[in-house]
C-alpha cells in the first residue's frame, strides 16, 4: 500500500470500542492488505498522534438470508490501535 489516506476506512463505534478508548486504545476498520507498520504510520499521519501498538485481526463475513436465497457479507480487517500516554483523537468530530 503506497497511499496510507487509503489504509483507515472508518473508526470502529461500539460499546466495546468506547470502554476501550479509557485505556488509550482506539478500534479501526482497515483495508485487508495492510500491515502493522502500514497502519501505524497512517493512523500516526491522519490524527497527529504517536502510536505504541497495533493488534489486528481479520473478521470473517457472515451468512446472511433473504428468503431462499443465502449470501455472504464481506471479509474485513480490524486494527487496535494503542497511543501513547497523553495523547487521544476526537473521533466524533472527524467522522
Amino acid at each position: 500500500m503506497k497511499d496510507l489516506r487509503h489504509v483507515v476506512r472508518r473508526a470502529l463505534l461500539t460499546e466495546k470500542s468506547t470502554l476501550m478508548r479509557e485505556h488509550n486504545k482506539y478500534v479501526f476498520e482497515v483495508d485487508r492488505r495492510a500491515g502493522k507498520p502500514e497502519i501505524k504510520a497512517a493512523v500516526e499521519e491522519l490524527f497527529k498522534v504517536s502510536v505504541v501498538d497495533v493488534r489486528t485481526a481479520n473478521v470473517q463475513g457472515k451468512v446472511k438470508r433473504l428468503g431462499r436465497y443465502a449470501g455472504k457479507r464481506p471479509d474485513w480487517k480490524k486494527a487496535i490501535v494503542t497511543l501513547a500516554e497523553g495523547s487521544s483523537i476526537d473521533l466524533l468530530s472527524e467522522t
